[in-house]
């Protein structure tokens, strides 16, 4: 009981009842609970107060990259921003209407407070050029705690607004296209390429470090993606520890969910004489034997079997050039994340994903509106409709993916029908 509860104690009444004197003393109790706390937040004695001029840095910003006869023109734009300027505009106008964090308002003040293309290009230098908060302040204006929150908040509201269409499994349309492609590549009814991707996390908590240390001799994260051959990533996967190989992750993915589950488009296709009914990824070498996965020969023996090998290997080479792109366009995955919190390194992730492919799709390297392919709609049926599977059904299906003898007679029938018909792609 600290000595002014005390010495109140000793100046009540004597006259006065218990009740009172429970009263006073409770009352006193909160008033020096609240004197003794831990203030947060204002002016801290000693440290010297930064005025930015955040106005004047958000109109030199303006006149530098969205004028109409603006400093850095489209190309430099591009390049330090990783898409145009009219797809940064429309990300930049959906964040900013679905979080009100990043609509300019005047504090207590009645100062004009950052403008949400601060907030948001300081959260894409961060995702671009892989820099601290900090590094943001001298150009933008803003400083580093803000930068922070503005990066985590940018991230979270891009996965909200664009990841059900830029993060989409496969529609019947995409399908369609998708084996259309496989085809000219010489491989019935491919649907892309998997492979798995490590992040280094420099920041993983200590007690943590044995769980996401695998062959790296650093922390990592592992992303499993499946892109096709216009570097469109159909599947991320993204928060497996590092100390996991590809097929741990495999095993632990939602990849095969919507096939097992009966929502994914059916595929019909036939090679050599034989009939499917599955899609399937290019795949490496540590990937398991199933129906829904080809991979190459280690040791190709014969003509046909090395062509084989070198066409696989080719043409599963389209995710590798999509991780590659991805670190590239966005250099904060492709060095160290000095991030403590797993829930955001995972919103970052997902948000350079979404917007890779919002920046294929924007270059106009998925759909030409002039590519046509002939017959590429006979051989997918829509999956809208279908009943749910019961548990014998859903058993079933994993069953088939997981098929050895599928796998093996499929890749006996892409060895002859590359032989025939694709002699001299590769």
């Amino acid at each position: 009981m600290s000595w002014k509860r005390s010495l109140l104690r000793t100046q009540l009444d004597d006259s006065s009842s218990d009740d009172e004197d429970c009263l006073i003393l409770g009352t006193a109790a909160i008033v020096d609970t609240f004197a003794n706390e831990k203030k947060h937040g204002g002016s801290v004695l000693g440290r010297r107060m930064i005025y930015r001029d955040r106005k004047g840095g958000h109109e030199r910003m303006f006149q530098d990259y969205l004028a109409v006869n603006p400093t850095y023109g489209p190309e430099l734009f591009r390049r330090r921003y990783r898409m145009s300027r009219e797809l940064f505009l429309r990300i930049m106008n959906a964040v900013e209407a679905h979080d009100d964090y990043f609509v300019q308002k005047r504090d207590a003040a009645n100062v004009l407070g950052l403008s949400c293309f601060q907030k948001i290009t300081a959260a894409m230098r961060m995702i671009t050029y892989g820099v601290s908060a900090d590094a943001t302040d001298e150009y933008i204006r803003i400083g580093e705690s803000t930068a922070f929150e503005s990066l985590r908040r940018f991230v979270v509201a891009v996965d909200e607004i664009f990841g059900e269409q830029y993060l989409r499994y496969p529609t019947e349309a995409d399908t369609t296209r998708l084996l259309a492609i496989g085809e000219q590549k010489g491989f019935p009814g491919m649907l892309g390429s998997i492979d798995c991707m490590h992040w280094a996390w420099k920041n993983c908590p200590y007690d943590k470090q044995g769980q996401y240390k695998g062959h790296v001799e650093q922390p990592t994260i592992i992303l499993e993606a499946v892109a096709s051959n216009d570097l469109w990533i159909w599947h991320a996967f993204f928060g497996m520890p590092g100390s996991h190989n590809d097929i741990n992750v495999l095993h632990r993915s939602p990849l095969f969910d919507n096939l097992a589950e009966g929502r994914a488009p059916q595929v019909n296709y036939s090679i050599n004489g034989h009939d499917y009914t599955m899609g399937y990824y290019l795949a490496d070498g540590i990937y398991p034997t199933w129906a829904t996965l080809v991979k190459s020969i280690s040791l190709p023996q014969g003509n046909k079997r090395q062509y084989f090998a070198k066409a696989q290997e080719a043409a599963r080479k389209m995710v590798e050039r999509a991780f590659g792109v991805l670190q590239a366009r966005f250099a904060i995955v492709r060095g160290p994340v000095h991030i403590w919190d797993k829930d955001t390194i995972s919103q970052i992730m997902r948000a350079c994903v979404i917007m890779h492919n919002m920046i294929v799709e924007d270059e106009g390297f998925v759909v030409d509106p002039n590519e046509r392919f002939d017959y590429g709609g006979n051989n997918v049926e829509p999956a809208h409709g279908r009943a749910t599977r019961t548990l014998d059904e859903y058993i079933d299906a994993h069953r088939k993916i997981r098929n050895k003898e599928t796998h093996d007679q499929l890749k006996e029938d892409l060895i002859e029908h590359l032989w025939n018909h694709h002699p001299d792609l590769y």
